[in-house]
């Protein structure tokens, strides 16, 4: 989408938003650009309707019809309820920014009614599969550094309960000489956490970076790609599926699938919430809670197999 045509007043403010986001918040590159991308739709659909370039004074008198009939336009698009959520997210953000400037705006981005999501539970993936799969990550390559590398990661992922892009981003020097020390991660919001190290997912991650046709200086990547590159999550993700392809597994499984497998196994094993939004890197314990529903809904699967009527 071309940018929109915005006034000289109203372009001053949005890029000093979007310099905040990236340097002082330090919002994720991804967030960044979808709040921007948020902005272009709301700027291109407002420009239209009112027929001349946006100006900052709009944002005050902005009437609540007008800000229905935007979100009306991206369900005609075919927007569904967690894209229309996740657009106003990055407007009421902009919104908030001109606040703290001490900027008027209108109250109808905070007065309009958002269609209510239907929230989905994470769906874990069972122990034997998962073993399953990194039995076929280890066996499938032809090249053998490859199949330890990718077993590792899926190793990683299970056994720890990170990120794609946590695992991913960590460097040979973020690797321990032992399991006891346990693993520093870097996650969201560049907020450190410690992860305990279960000595397999050491040993995998050791024989993984020695395995590898490549040096291991400190600062070279633990999952290398064919040429020695920073291996990519997409390419990550892709190697997942084929193996879960090849064991009739759902399309739910994927790399993020082997995090709430992770925190659903840990639940059901005695783990407490506090401990496990730690181990996740949850900034509330809001976002942890949801595994107990998907650990109630596991047992009440369970109960009513056991107990159907013939």
């Amino acid at each position: 989408m071309p940018p929109p045509n915005m006034a000289g007043d109203l372009r001053h403010q949005h890029d000093a938003w979007v310099a905040r986001m990236t340097h002082e918040s330090r919002l994720s590159p991804h967030s960044v650009a979808g709040y921007q991308r948020d902005m272009r739709q709301f700027l291109s659909f407002l420009n239209g309707y009112i027929e001349r370039p946006t100006q900052l004074s709009d944002f005050a008198d902005l009437e609540l019809k007008t800000l229905r009939a935007f979100l009306a336009s991206r369900r005609l698009e075919g927007a569904e309820s967690r894209s229309l959520l996740r657009t106003m997210s990055g407007l009421r953000n902009f919104v908030q920014f001109l606040e703290q400037q001490k900027i008027a705006v209108s109250q109808a981005f905070y007065l309009v009614n958002m269609p209510k999501q239907k929230r989905s539970l994470p769906r874990a993936v069972d122990s034997q599969s998962v073993l399953q799969l990194i039995q076929l990550a280890l066996e499938t390559p032809k090249e053998s550094w490859i199949g330890q590398r990718d077993a590792a990661l899926l190793t990683l992922l299970y056994g720890c309960g990170l990120r794609i892009s946590e695992a991913l981003a960590l460097n040979v020097s973020d690797v321990p000489n032992t399991a006891e020390t346990g693993l520093r991660v870097l996650g969201k919001g560049n907020k450190m956490r410690d992860v305990p190290l279960l000595p397999l997912v050491h040993k995998a991650l050791h024989e993984a970076i020695q395995a590898a046709p490549f040096t291991a200086a400190a600062d070279d990547p633990v999952f290398r790609g064919a040429r020695g590159g920073r291996f990519s999550a997409r390419l990550a993700q892709q190697m997942l599926a084929q193996h879960r392809r090849t064991l009739n597994l759902p399309d739910s499984v994927t790399p993020h699938a082997l995090r709430h497998s992770f925190a659903t196994h840990l639940l059901s094993a005695g783990g407490d919430l506090r401990t496990i939004q730690e181990l996740l890197g949850h900034a509330q314990l809001s976002s942890t809670q949801i595994y107990t529903e998907v650990d109630s809904a596991s047992l009440i699967a369970i109960y009513q197999k056991a107990h159907q009527r013939k």
